[in-house]
């Protein structure tokens, strides 16, 4: 896993290794696994579905309208375009799990 110095990144390598670890399977069956996981998530998601993992939480995706930003080099106001992103809703006994540590 991730050393002391690099406490605040696990990458996905890190990832796949300790799901194949935990699971018992090689690293490249796990790989395959997360990868597709995703892809579902984000398809679904993308399709207006909320996905959901009891006990760990939910996936839907939201959009965030036309906005006002400012670039901080020049001072100048920018409009950033309409966007579409991932929400990650924890459920309650990850929220817990994660509190008690």
């Amino acid at each position: 896993m991730a050393t002391t110095a690099d406490r605040n990144h696990v990458g996905k390598q890190e990832i796949v290794t300790a799901v194949a670890s935990h699971a018992g399977v090689t690293a490249a069956t796990a790989e395959r696994v997360l990868d597709a996981f995703t892809d579902f998530v984000a398809e679904q998601a993308a399709a207006g579905d909320r996905v959901a993992w009891p006990g760990f939480g939910s996936f839907t995706m939201f959009e965030r309208g036309e906005r006002f930003d400012t670039d901080h080099r020049t001072g100048k106001v920018i409009v950033r375009g309409p966007s579409r992103s991932l929400r990650v809703d924890t459920s309650a006994p990850l929220r817990k799990q994660l509190s008690d540590l």
